[in-house]
């Protein structure tokens, strides 16, 4: 798929630090110079909507999916040229983010594989950098966590933008114009949040599932 993209503009606005002692449960959403977003925050673009997760058009960026017969989507990855983005989002608690548990347990299951794992800070935060085994051969691979309100957003870079943020180009675009549509409903923390085909392709992959 091969989209098109408007840039988002805007400037996310700093937090009132002024204690009043009451818990405000209802704040109002502020704009962000760059996301993910929320969908209570999110500039009006182009995106394909996968659910929780709506992903921008950005030129030359292809979208794959790997989905069951009913449209559930197990898998999301992003391509451009040698370079791959896998996105997946997470339910989190409101009150605080999940990233740094999670890394955490990243680098010790990679730990356990064999591989070792550097922090590193990034444009987000900190990220973790590997290199692994895989049938293929020697990989490395890039993960970069970003909290949300009551979510959290996984990317794992692969190809030359796991090694070299620049080199990410139009996936590091899709990443800042990701929206995550979270829902209502309450959630275990860090459950997957649903991801489904647009009707249109969800009845296509029905029919080529069909015998």
């Amino acid at each position: 798929m091969i989209f098109s993209r408007k840039r988002a503009e805007g400037a996310r606005h700093a937090r009132d630090e002024r204690d009043t002692g009451v818990l405000d449960t209802e704040e109002t959403p502020q704009p962000s110079a760059r996301g993910p977003y929320d969908l209570a925050e999110a500039p009006d673009a182009p995106r394909l909507d996968l659910g929780s997760l709506q992903i921008p058009a950005v030129p030359e960026v292809e979208v794959r999916v790997q989905a069951d017969p009913q449209g559930v989507i197990q898998q999301v990855v992003l391509v451009h040229g040698e370079n791959a983005l896998q996105l997946g989002v997470f339910a989190a608690p409101r009150s605080e983010g999940i990233w740094d548990e999670v890394r955490e347990e990243i680098r010790q299951s990679l730990f356990n594989d064999g591989a070792a794992a550097q922090e590193v800070e990034g444009e987000y935060g900190t990220e973790l950098r590997a290199r692994v085994r895989t049938p293929d051969g020697i990989t490395d691979l890039r993960f970069v966590g970003i909290d949300g309100p009551r979510w959290m957003v996984r990317g794992v870079y692969q190809g030359a933008a796991a090694t070299s943020p620049d080199a990410a180009g139009p996936l590091a675009a899709c990443l800042d114009g990701l929206v995550v549509d979270r829902g209502q409903e309450a959630k275990p923390v860090r459950e997957p949040l649903p991801l489904r085909l647009p009707r249109e392709m969800a009845e296509q992959a029905e029919q080529q599932g069909a015998p």
